[in-house]
């Protein structure tokens, strides 16, 4: 708080801090360091002070102080009791809600709210796309009993809601995750595969050579119909597309047709879905 650190260095020097930009107050009576200002951590812990006890971390925030990093943004969400006052401000967004002290949980001495509640919040009213993916992010660092039970829990915070907007969208985005998305733009269309009205496909699909040895690993498949779909959106497959080309000539010399994904094709993917429409039709031909 400004006042604290007024008493520790003095309101001289602390002024001529803020005025060479040393310090920067954030919110009002708030002071970040400028060194961390782009720390998450250091935000989040300056908006609880803003904001006031009782308070605790919630949405996109929560999630990334969780260590998911599907979900983005700038601007800290924090959860405070609905009979208590507060106003959202530029960079800091309050949430009204009731929650429980065993909703939360502290991390790196942060008031956080617990990571199963934090994810069925989001799969309810949070970005479809990103809250797809945030699941399959934190599916992919537990084990497979860890994941059903993280589902479970998720499940349940979800039946609990009072508010139940959002809930069916939740339940069906907790039944399609998987955790072995490598990226979260496969996430995204793997959810976008599936809206479009396709069958659900095997995520990280292996082929394997006469003897057993894995020869590929395909981003997702539809194996009965061997089509396959990759994403390509790393600056790595600038490098390597005379190997992908080589690639997708012997999955076809094996009968397969491969649709390719680019970055670009999250904003419109109507070229992929109509490939792969093709490619329905032409197995089913």
């Amino acid at each position: 708080m400004r006042s604290e650190v007024a008493a520790e260095m003095g309101e001289r020097a602390l002024r001529t801090a803020l005025d060479t930009g040393v310090y920067r107050q954030i919110w009002r009576g708030v002071l970040v360091h400028a060194a961390d200002l782009l720390d998450p951590r250091a935000r989040a812990a300056a908006a609880l002070l803003a904001v006031g006890q009782p308070a605790v971390l919630s949405g996109v925030t929560a999630l990334a102080l969780h260590g998911l990093t599907a979900a983005e943004s700038t601007d800290v969400h924090v959860l405070v009791p609905a009979t208590r006052s507060g106003r959202s401000k530029p960079g800091l967004v309050v949430h009204r809600g009731d929650y429980h002290p065993s909703d939360v949980v502290e991390l790196d001495g942060l008031q956080v709210l617990a990571l199963d509640l934090a994810l069925a919040d989001f799969l309810c009213d949070g970005d479809k796309r990103a809250a797809f993916a945030s699941l399959d992010q934190a599916l992919a660092c537990l084990s497979a009993s860890d994941g059903e039970a993280l589902c479970a829990g998720i499940a349940g915070r979800i039946a609990q809601r009072q508010d139940r907007r959002g809930t069916n969208r939740a339940l069906m985005l907790t039944s399609l995750a998987t955790g072995r998305a490598d990226s979260p733009p496969e996430s995204f269309f793997r959810l976008i595969l599936v809206e479009a009205g396709f069958p659900v496909p095997e995520a990280q699909y292996e082929i394997f050579t006469v003897d057993g040895r894995r020869l590929y690993v395909l981003d997702m498949a539809w194996p009965q119909l061997r089509i396959a779909f990759e994403y390509d959106g790393y600056a790595a497959h600038e490098e390597r597309k005379e190997y992908d080309a080589v690639r997708d000539q012997r999955l076809a010399g094996r009968g397969w047709i491969v649709i390719r994904a680019a970055a670009a094709d999250l904003a419109d993917p109507s070229r992929v879905i109509r490939e792969v429409r093709d490619a329905f039709a032409k197995r089913s031909s």
